[in-house]
Order: C-alpha cells, then structure tokens, then sequence
C-alpha cells in the first residue's frame, strides 16, 4: 500500500508502521486480558446469567405472563459441571481474552484504520467511516441477540430437555462456553448482511429485484448454513437461529432499495 500523502515511503517503512500498529493492539490486549481475567467474579457473573431462571429474557417473560394470565416460564435449574483438571483454567484465560478483545474492538479498528486512512481519498474516508460505525454497531446487535435471546432460549430448552426422568442433565462448563461464543460470534457476523448489502447495491453486484427473485433460495442457504454452523442439532436452535437471519435477509432489501 502507499499512501497517497507520503509516496516517499517504501514498503518496508509501511511495514514498520503497521508493526507499531499491532504491537500497539497487542499491548492493549494483553493489558485488558490481565485485568478481564482479575475480575473472574464479575465476568464470569455476566457470562452464566443466562443459565439462571432470575435472567433478564426469563423476568420479561413472567411479567408477561402475569399481564396476559398464562405461564410460558416455568422455573428451571441446570448444572453446571467441569471434566478436565485444568479446563476451568483455561476457560478462564479464553473468557479473559474474548472480554479484552470485545472491550478493546473501538481501539483496534481505529488504530487499523488509521494505519489505512492515508490511502484514501477524502470521500472515500467519510464512506469508510459510515461503513466502518454500521458493520460494528451491527455486530454489536448480533452478539447482544445471542446474548439476551437466542443463547438463553436455547441453553433453557436443550439443558432441561430429557428423554427420560431417569436421565438428569450435567451440562459441561466447556460445552456452555463453546455454545455461547458460537451463537454469539455466527449472529453477529450474520448480522452484517444488511451492511454488505448495501456495499454490494452501490457496487452494482445485486440490486432489490435479485434479492426479491432469490428469497426462496437464500431462506434454503440460510437453513443450511444454520444446521451446519450452529453446535446443536436440534430443530429448536435451527428455527431460533434462521429467524432472525431472515428477518435481517429482509431489512436488506429495503437498505438496497434505499442505495440504489
């Protein structure tokens, strides 16, 4: 890359810069994960809300059924277990390094674009800057959908489901964390198809007719790409998760005919 108000640098020198750039991100990093993993009691108390019947969804939920007079929250308890001698230590360094990474995402993508915003033409800035906010608000939006609805929905139904009364559930600590971070991580990138969409509408890649014609056919990809992404196979977690997609497969045709 060169950069249009310093064509004297070689590549080497922009080398450089983005070494002090990622050593910048690692040492902030490295720094939040310290002080994530120090405040085990206060992470790891956000991290295994979901699983209590007291969570924020389960309370709206009963509030709910007490306006309207029917119950849909019966009260649930699931266990939690551990299998490995140092799983819950490592699990414990992943958690601590997942929090510092979210907390510290507003400085690296300012210090990546940073590093790229000489390269760009004034109107390409303020493009890239809108492009930039949108795709990290949105996936914001994602992880907080799996967070506050999709993961606790799920963990409720698979934890407390039985095939029997002589079977009980003992959920593993690593099987919470896997589903967690999976369901978490796949909404919000899926949540930046509206984004993408309108990248690819001011391209000229689609338009709100292609996206119209297709429906069908990207309901079929959604449905697939869930079963196959998604860490269950259960048909509960297939519908929880594909709804939304779709409705965000529908916001992007309004945002393409909005970019056209």
């Amino acid at each position: 890359m060169i950069r249009k108000n310093d064509p004297g640098m070689t590549f080497w020198d922009h080398l450089d810069v983005l070494r002090g750039v990622l050593f910048k991100v690692l040492a902030v990093v490295l720094v939040l994960t310290v002080v994530a993993f120090a405040l085990k009691d206060e992470v790891f108390g956000i991290v295994l809300a979901p699983k209590s019947p007291d969570f924020i969804l389960y309370r709206w939920l009963s509030m709910l059924s007490a306006k309207f007079g029917f119950n849909v929250v019966e009260t649930f308890e699931v266990e939690l277990i551990n299998t490995g001698l140092a799983q819950q230590f490592m699990i414990h360094m992943k958690t601590a390094f997942c929090v510092a990474l979210i907390v510290a995402s507003p400085y690296i993508l300012h210090q990546l674009f940073g590093f790229v915003k000489p390269a760009l033409y004034e109107n390409e800035r303020k493009y890239s800057i809108r492009l930039l906010v949108s795709g990290y608000i949105m996936f914001l939006v994602g992880v907080a959908l799996s967070y506050f609805i999709i993961f606790p929905l799920t963990f409720r139904f698979l934890g407390t489901y039985q095939v029997s009364a002589e079977v009980s559930n003992l959920i593993s600590l690593e099987s919470y964390m896997s589903v967690l971070i999976m369901l978490c991580l796949f909404m919000g990138i899926m949540c930046e198809l509206p984004v993408l969409s309108y990248i690819a509408t001011k391209a000229g890649i689609i338009d709100p007719g292609f996206l119209k014609r297709y429906r069908r056919h990207a309901i079929l990809v959604i449905l697939v790409v869930c079963a196959i992404i998604t860490p269950t196979s259960d048909a509960f977690t297939l519908l929880i998760v594909s709804l939304p997609i779709w409705l965000l497969y529908e916001v992007s045709i309004l945002i393409s005919r909005r970019a056209v």
